[in-house]
């Protein structure tokens, strides 16, 4: 028996069409620091849009649309450097210094932009409503480079990352990118309880 799953409005990309090399996994750390100053800096107005969106959100029931896709662009440029990086080691097509969308990416974040948004929810939805979906991401946080690691190790020696493994790493990135989304008020619709899409 088929079920229907209705589709989230959170879609996180990771393309495995092109598996990464045997080595530059060990190097990708040096690579990164240049996104990872940017990032942590887009990070801390991140925050500042997010509270400035909660506030406008309780008064007129709408995200402001240009914070909105000012932290689309950072949560979708954050997931390429993940996924590049320690989070999926998922490709070695270095990310975009960009937070636009990108097709050729193998990676990439999208979300629906949504008219209205409810001003009760906009209450408790980030921290009491969340709660269950924090305590699974805060048990996995370490789990998932680990596994990664262990996708590289494979690649090492086999030349091919192990598709249940990058499954089950590209899931639980899913899981946690589509909580952030949620939690930093970006929709309403409650995020699923799975690794899959």
């Amino acid at each position: 028996m088929n079920r229907h799953v209705v589709p989230y409005p959170v879609t996180v990309k990771g393309d495995l069409s092109a598996p990464p090399g045997r080595w530059l996994w060990l190097f990708k750390w040096l690579l990164i620091i240049p996104h990872a100053v940017i990032i942590a800096f887009l990070y801390l107005c991140w925050f500042v849009v997010v509270v400035i969106a909660f506030f406008a959100i309780l008064i007129t029931g709408k995200f402001p649309k240009g914070l909105f896709d000012f932290n689309a662009g950072v949560t979708r440029w954050s997931w390429r450097v993940e996924f590049y990086s320690y989070n999926a080691l998922g490709t070695d097509k270095y990310p975009p210094f960009s937070m636009m969308s990108d097709p050729d990416y193998p990676a990439d974040f999208e979300i629906e932009y949504p008219e209205r948004l409810s001003r009760g929810l906009v209450l408790v939805k980030w921290w009491l409503l969340a709660i269950p979906h924090y305590i699974i991401i805060s048990i996995w946080q370490d789990v998932v480079p680990i596994l990664a690691f262990f996708g590289a190790l494979a690649v090492l020696f086999t030349g091919k990352y192990p598709k249940d493994l990058f499954d089950i790493v590209m899931g639980m990135n899913r899981w946690t990118i589509r909580v952030l989304a949620y939690a930093s008020l970006m929709t309403d619709k409650y995020p699923p309880f799975r690794l899959y899409e």
